[in-house]
C-alpha cells in the first residue's frame, strides 16, 4: 500500500510517501525556523499561514520525486494532533480533501504515535513489546508499548517538557531560536565539574518528570554569575549549558532504568526531537548495557517532526482496515493511550 503522509502540527511542513512493500520512497521537509526566529518562538498564526503556502507544493514535489502519479496513491495520512489547532487544520483539510478527490481512505494520525514508531523506519527496527521514552518540545513521556495502539502511560512531565526546557534555557543564555540544539552544542565546551544542578524528582518513587524547578535553578545560577554589565562570560555560559544538559540526561537515565525494571522489559526506544541529543543517547546506551537490554532510536532527521513518521504510522492503521469518515480531525490535546489498537 502506498500512503502519502502530511505533517503540519507546528513549525515544520513535512510530506512523505511510504510503500508497505518497498519502504520509504521519498521524504520532503520545509522548516519555518527562519520565520519564527525573529520572534524567539513559534507564532501560531504565522505557522498556519506558511503551512498553507508550502504543503501543496511539497506534495507535488514528493509525488514527482517518487516517480509516481496521483493515481498510484492508495491512502492519505495526516497529523490530527496534538499540536497547534490552526496548523493541524491546514494539514487535515488538505489531507481529507485529497482523500476525497482521489477516492482513497484517509486517516488522522497521532503526532506522538508517529514519533514513537519512527525507529521502525530503520533497517534494524525494534520488536514489540518495549518501553518508549518520548522526548520532544511539547512532551516527555514514558510509555509501555505492547503493540501499535496498545499503549500504557507510565509517567509524564508535570510541567515543562524536556525539549521545552532546553529551548527556554537557550533563551536565558542568549542563544537564538530554537535554543535546544544550540544549548547542546554550547555544552560541548563546558566544564562538567564546575556546576552541579539537581536531578528533579529522582529522590522519590515514580516515573513522572518535572523540569520547571531545574529551569529556575538555571535562572538563579545565571543571575548569581552575571558580571557588572548583566552578562555572562563565554566559559560560564558553556559551563551552565553543560550542567543543565547533564542534569536532564541523568534524570532521563534514572527514570528509564526504573521503567525497564518496573515493566520487566529489555528493550528501550527513544523518540522525539530530544532523542537526537548525543549525550542522551550515550547515557541511555550505557544504562541499557548494564541492564543487558537494547536501545533503539531513529536517525536524527526522523527524530524531529517529519512526514515519514506520519506516512508510516498511517500506513499501518490503513492496512489494518482503520480509516476516518468525511470529517476533518484536529485534536490539539489528544492522550496517546486513548488510541485504538490494530
Amino acid at each position: 500500500m502506498i500512503v502519502l503522509g502530511i505533517e503540519t502540527s507546528c513549525d515544520e511542513t513535512g510530506v512523505a510517501i511510504y510503500d508497505s512493500e518497498k519502504g520509504l520512497l521519498v521524504d520532503c521537509l520545509y522548516s519555518q525556523v527562519e520565520i519564527h526566529a525573529q520572534y524567539g518562538g513559534v507564532i501560531p498564526e504565522l505557522a498556519s499561514r506558511d503551512h498553507i503556502r508550502k504543503t501543496l507544493p511539497l506534495i507535488q514535489e514528493a509525488i514527482k520525486r517518487a516517480k509516481l502519479n496521483t493515481e498510484d496513491i492508495e491512502g492519505v495520512a495526516y497529523t490530527a494532533g496534538p499540536g497547534l489547532i490552526g496548523a493541524l487544520l491546514v494539514g487535515g483539510s488538505i489531507g481529507r480533501s485529497l482523500g476525497m478527490g482521489w477516492n482513497v481512505p484517509t486517516i488522522g494520525v497521532h503526532h506522538m504515535e508517529g514519533h514513537l514508531l519512527a525507529p521502525m523506519l530503520e533497517s534494524h527496527p525494534p520488536e514489540f513489546p518495549f518501553v518508549a521514552l518520548l522526548v520532544s518540545g511539547g512532551h516527555t513521556q514514558l510509555v509501555q508499548v505492547k503493540a501499535i495502539g496498545e499503549y500504557t502511560l507510565l509517567g509524564e512531565s508535570l510541567d515543562d517538557a524536556a525539549g521545552e526546557s532546553f529551548d527556554k534555557v537557550g533563551k536565558m543564555l542568549g542563544l537564538p531560536y530554537p535554543g535546544g540544539p544550540k544549548v547542546a552544542r554550547l555544552s560541548e565546551k563546558g566544564d562538567s565539574d564546575r556546576f552541579h544542578f539537581p536531578r528533579p524528582m529522582t529522590n522519590r518513587p515514580g516515573l513522572d518528570f518535572s523540569f520547571s524547578g531545574l529551569k529556575t535553578f538555571v535562572r538563579n545560577t545565571i543571575s548569581d554569575h552575571n558580571d557588572a554589565e548583566g552578562g555572562l562570560d563565554d566559559q560560564t555560559r558553556a559551563d551552565i549549558a553543560r550542567a543543565f544538559e547533564d542534569a536532564v540526561v541523568a534524570t532521563l537515565m534514572i527514570k528509564c532504568r526504573r521503567a525497564l525494571e518496573h515493566t520487566g522489559m529489555n528493550t528501550l526506544v527513544i523518540a522525539g526531537g530530544v532523542s537526537a541529543n548525543l549525550r542522551l543517547r550515550d547515557g541511555l546506551q550505557s544504562t541499557v548495557e548494564k541492564m543487558r537490554s537494547k536501545l533503539f532510536y531513529a536517525q536524527p532527521k526522523y527524530c524531529t517532526d517529519n512526514g515519514a513518521m506520519i506516512a508510516y504510522a498511517g500506513c499501518q492503521r490503513l492496512l489494518a482496515g482503520q480509516k476516518d469518515d468525511l470529517s476533518i480531525i484536529a485534536n490539539p490535546r489528544w492522550p496517546l493511550d486513548t488510541l485504538p489498537a490494530l
